[in-house]
């Protein structure tokens, strides 16, 4: 071969791969030009440029408005309680879960207090949640490798992230105990290591199970092996969180402090009968604001459990005008509630405040963002990323609602002194989901929570675990 046939031949190599390069649907040279003319900028462009360059965005597109000052008033507010601390962990469901309760508690208690142990129940949910990815993986063993319900569990074995049903079926099963005989740990405090170190093990016990069922392995001996599978885990959780306590002694506090009743001996599930005394599944409902879907129909989510034997995330859809009335109605009875939120849109950290006109992108970007919350949802922009414990709503002189304020768990020096405040139009467009004690529901929306559910699948874009 002379050399201008290697010429040629690389000339031709060369086209080939600028073709392969400039198929139908790529950016061809020509596109290109056209988006850098589209997007030349002005010379206020430039300077914005330069802006952007050293500053952050949020504060670049900050509003004037955003600056005033927080009307802290509340015209419907419940006592308050002390600030926890999630630190990085995505538990936030369940100290959302757990103000609920110490909050009731402490309403008919009248002057006593409770603090629960966040490692304990933690402890359960993720013993539960490597079962319930052990079972699953067995259920679909029969299905390839590659099949989307089979890599769902492989994606997913294991996470901190949950809702209030997970706060009810572990609670409900494994009881509960004080915060001081169970305190938290570096890994209960963060729990990114562990989960993947375990999360790595239910994989490779996931395999192995399929093998066994592919194999024909007896039913018995598959359950036999799961069980020495998870006692991998207790003892990896055990000695990340601490072994689960059994039985321990108390005494009750007052708000001061001060103990007021004598020490005695409780079981967690007698802890549990003491300071909540009956079935939160069976006397609380979830609805949620989903305008993708109907209104007044019930929805459960497939697969979202954190336990095998417990209840998938199930709720009433309703207009927000109803998650209004709900809502009050549980404030001004003095009884918190579990919410969830996208909570990073339009919030302004540094006071505490979520507002639709905090930040200004648009204006800083020469663009919009028109789309609505069902869009949003839709195409994955917004979904529910963090649960707060409703605990105040101000209310205009027709009795509708202003102002909403949740306790967060992010410590009490974040936001306005542990809380964050938001308005009214932001909490329609970023609220999702609502728990609210049956005593707080009208007759006709309660006789709607018995209808069959439709099921959705679980990777619908409203299956997000509150983090």
């Amino acid at each position: 071969m002379n050399n201008k046939m290697l010429i040629v031949g690389a000339l031709l190599a060369i086209s080939g791969s600028l073709n392969a390069q400039n198929k139908d649907g790529g950016i061809s040279s020509q596109m290109l030009q056209q988006i850098q003319q589209h997007s030349k900028q002005t010379t206020a462009e430039k300077a914005i440029s330069n802006a952007i360059a050293t500053n952050s965005i949020d504060e670049l597109a900050r509003t004037p408005q955003s600056r005033a000052e927080i009307d802290p008033y509340f015209s419907v507010e419940t006592p308050k309680q002390n600030i926890h601390n999630q630190k990085s962990s995505g538990r936030c469901w369940m100290f959302t879960g757990l103000n609920v309760l110490r909050g009731d508690f402490a309403l008919k208690s009248d002057s006593l207090t409770v603090e629960y142990s966040h490692a304990y129940l933690f402890f359960y949910d993720q013993l539960e949640k490597a079962n319930l990815m052990l079972q699953s993986v067995v259920d679909c063993a029969k299905k390839p490798i590659n099949d989307p319900e089979v890599q769902f569990f492989f994606k997913h074995p294991l996470n901190d992230g949950g809702t209030f049903t997970g706060v009810a079926d572990l609670a409900e099963k494994y009881g509960l105990v004080p915060k001081s005989v169970m305190p938290e740990t570096y890994s209960s405090e963060n729990s990114s290591r562990m989960s993947k170190l375990i999360s790595s093990k239910l994989r490779e016990y996931g395999l192995e199970l399929r093998k066994m069922v592919a194999a024909k392995a007896k039913p018995t001996q598959i359950q036999e092996r799961k069980t020495q599978m998870l006692a991998t885990v207790y003892k990896m959780l055990a000695l990340t969180l601490g072994e689960p306590v059994k039985s321990f002694e108390y005494a009750f506090k007052n708000k001061a402090g001060k103990a007021i009743t004598p020490v005695e001996t409780y079981t967690p599930k007698q802890f549990f009968d003491k300071t909540v005394g009956r079935s939160l599944n069976d006397n609380i409902i979830m609805v949620m604001n989903d305008p993708r879907n109907a209104y007044y129909k019930v929805y459960e989510v497939k697969h979202d459990r954190h336990t095998y034997d417990g209840h998938n995330w199930r709720y009433l859809n309703l207009p927000m005008e109803d998650i209004h009335k709900l809502a009050i109605a549980s404030l001004k009875a003095g009884h918190k509630m579990y919410t969830s939120y996208d909570v990073g849109k339009q919030l302004d950290r540094s006071k505490g405040y979520l507002d639709l006109n905090n930040f200004d992108y648009g204006s800083l970007f020469g663009t919009t963002f028109p789309m609505n919350k069902a869009d949003r949802i839709a195409t994955f922009d917004s979904g529910s990323t963090h649960a707060m414990t409703l605990t105040a709503v101000d209310l205009d002189a027709q009795g509708k609602p202003l102002k909403w304020k949740v306790e967060n768990s992010w410590g009490a020096d974040n936001g306005y002194k542990g809380y964050l405040i938001m308005s009214n139009a932001w909490f329609n467009e970023f609220f999702f989901r609502l728990v609210v004690d049956k005593q707080f529901v009208p007759a006709d929306i309660l006789k709607m929570t018995e209808q069959t559910p439709i099921m959705l699948p679980y990777d619908d874009p409203v299956f997000a675990d509150d983090l």
